[in-house]
């Protein structure tokens, strides 16, 4: 037996910061997140350093900014970066026996990452080197390549309900394969588990229960702001992606979303329950957390890409041993944070040596930041951010355009600062700061000290044929693929 903390680490996938109850959300259920922030602290200024799944995932697994591990636009055939120990590998050795459930989102797709095995569900990646093993899954129940016959696509905003038998849906095989392992755990040492949930990410297919949970509910429309007709063309080609929606096919759309959530809210009670029945949750660390989150439809925008708050800023809940008193009970934090964190202050809590290629800083460190930077993609559709303690400058190098945000009078970031001669100051403050942390092409954009720009590409309707990356039936298995060619632009 071992006393050494045990550690469940569980991520969602496109999850933003204020889809929580205990955050204040008017419509979403999370009774499960709401009660874990009550024994624990929940940050609520917490960022995705760059708000797409691959490059987050990196960041998670590594300690490391884009810069560090070497992408910030979505590159599926990128590897991760030699060398580099990764929080799995870490953990493994220091004795952990480590084992991941869900969505890695690396290459090689069956590439372990320093766990000791994985058991995969990749959103119908097969033709990365698959297939994974919820899709084994399904094929054992006599559903072989059924996965998506439910016709939603994984980055557009239709929805349907689950097409299958309800265990059958990827966040309930997910909790229950997770708790399986902490069932199957070796007794002599202590465990780290990284259970990772592929939605709320789309394809839109809640369990129709869920649906039905929230039929007829009221929910917030998507926020609208007076400077989004005028906005950087990095926005207006995102407001032009997808065919409008009327205001009810958006409230309708939002409750799937909705149900997605809460289904994962209440399957992480039986992943909890195996850890209360083995007896060890009082001497386990629990983390929750997503790799971005979700416009879904803010000031005309769905996805992510985008250094808004809702695409940007993540929740993180922290959960310490019961014993322990590291990390206040029933707190929430306004420390500057960002997903580069997780692994050194896991590795903290834990009692490891943090290895020296983690850019990160613990949350248990004395020391804040003072600022906060953030990025994604490049060229024309680059979006740069320096968050300060109360103010958000996002540098938009197509067009050369900036936008200021008051974030403690205006967090839904309704109205735009950039140009009011009364926030000058600010606003020359953060973009000298936000110079020093431009590195690579962006740094040919800059003179004398100051920002500047590319051209606006011209705005035109995408040919959007392929539906977003639309699936097909995965029986027979898809061809392999060019693995370099991102599917989807969402």
């Amino acid at each position: 037996m071992t006393n050494r903390p045990n550690v469940l680490f569980i991520t969602v996938d496109q999850w933003p910061a204020h889809l929580m109850g205990g955050a204040g959300h008017p419509a979403v259920e999370t009774p499960t997140l709401d009660t874990l922030a009550r024994s624990g602290t929940r940050f609520d200024a917490c960022y995705s350093e760059c708000p797409i799944c691959i490059p987050a995932r990196r960041s998670i697994m590594t300690g490391m900014t884009a810069r560090g591990h070497g992408d910030r636009d979505f590159q599926p055939s990128l590897p991760m970066p030699e060398g580099v120990p990764t929080l799995a590998g870490v953990f493994a050795g220091a004795g952990y026996q480590a084992f991941a459930t869900g969505k890695l989102h690396v290459y090689p797709m069956r590439d372990r990452i320093g766990f000791h095995d994985v058991l995969s569900a990749e959103e119908g990646r097969s033709h990365l080197g698959g297939p994974d093993d919820y899709e084994i899954a399904l094929a054992d129940r006599g559903h072989a390549g059924a996965q998506f016959l439910h016709g939603m696509s994984n980055n557009e905003y239709s929805w349907t309900p689950w097409h299958l038998e309800d265990d059958l849906h990827v966040t309930s095989w997910t909790a229950r394969m997770a708790a399986r392992q902490i069932r199957r755990r070796d007794p002599t040492r202590p465990g780290f588990w990284y259970v990772s949930f592929t939605h709320p990410h789309p394809p839109l297919a809640p369990l129709a229960s869920y649906v039905q949970r929230y039929a007829g509910r009221a929910v917030p429309q998507p926020a609208a702001a007076e400077w989004q007709d005028n906005a950087p063309w990095v926005l207006r080609s995102m407001q032009n992606r997808f065919a409008p929606m009327t205001a009810e096919q958006m409230a309708d759309m939002r409750r799937a979303y909705y149900a997605l959530a809460t289904h994962i809210d209440h399957q992480l009670r039986l992943v909890i329950g195996a850890l209360r029945e083995e007896g060890i949750l009082d001497n386990t660390i629990i983390l929750f957390t997503a790799d971005h989150g979700e416009m879904l439809g803010d000031f005309g925008i769905f996805g992510k890409r985008v250094m808004f708050d809702a695409s940007a800023r993540v929740p993180l809940i922290l959960v310490d041993t019961k014993a322990s008193g590291r990390i206040a009970r029933d707190a929430t934090s306004d420390a500057l944070v960002g997903l580069q964190d997780i692994m050194p202050t896991l590795l903290d809590l834990a009692g490891i040596d943090c290895p020296g290629t983690v850019e990160g800083r613990s949350v248990l460190a004395d020391r804040q930041r003072e600022e906060f930077y953030g990025e994604c993609q490049s060229g024309a559709r680059a979006v740069r951010m320096l968050r300060s303690r109360t103010h958000k400058l996002i540098w938009y190098p197509a067009g050369n355009r900036l936008q200021l945000f008051d974030m403690i009078a205006d967090p839904q970031e309704l109205h735009d600062l950039a140009n009011c001669p009364e926030h000058a100051d600010v606003l020359g403050q953060l973009s000298r700061a936000l110079v020093d942390h431009l590195y690579g092409e962006d740094q040919d954009l800059i003179a004398g000290g100051c920002l500047g720009g590319l051209p606006e590409p011209e705005l035109s309707t995408p040919d959007n044929r392929g539906l977003s990356g639309q699936r097909g039936p995965h029986f027979p298995q898809p061809p392999s693929s060019d693995p370099s060619a991102a599917v989807g632009a969402s």
